[in-house]
């Protein structure tokens, strides 16, 4: 058998916030949508052209306050040709949240909390 990962799903408060986010961070844009009937969620999957793997972002309408991401002990982590550059554009917009400057990769966070890792080529 083989098994390919084709997405991960995050849970957001604010889908327009995030989708703003990741279109301005990471170059990540909408790929398809899926609105339920009842208006109930909303799936937004994002990707780009350098991958096949995919970002599902959900609203939930019931969802009353931003989400609980426990300690945090998690992260998706993206491979960048411009190391510097991305590290400019995060800096500017005050989403880094943590350097690890031995190893050489950074995090940042996204409006709910959610850490993404930066790693050069």
């Amino acid at each position: 058998m083989k098994f390919s990962m084709i997405h991960e799903n995050y849970n957001v408060y604010d889908l327009d916030k995030s989708l703003d986010f990741y279109q301005k961070a990471l170059g990540l844009k909408e790929i398809r949508r899926k609105v339920a009937k009842d208006g109930s969620f909303i799936i937004v999957y994002i990707g780009n052209e350098y991958s096949d793997f995919e970002l599902e972002l959900t609203w939930m309408r019931d969802m009353d306050r931003p989400y609980d991401l426990g300690d945090c002990e998690f992260h998706l982590a993206f491979r960048v040709d411009d190391f510097e550059a991305a590290h400019k554009l995060h800096g500017e917009m005050g989403c880094i949240c943590f350097e690890n400057h031995d190893m050489g990769i950074y995090f940042i966070t996204d409006p709910d909390g959610y850490w993404l890792e930066i790693l050069p080529q």
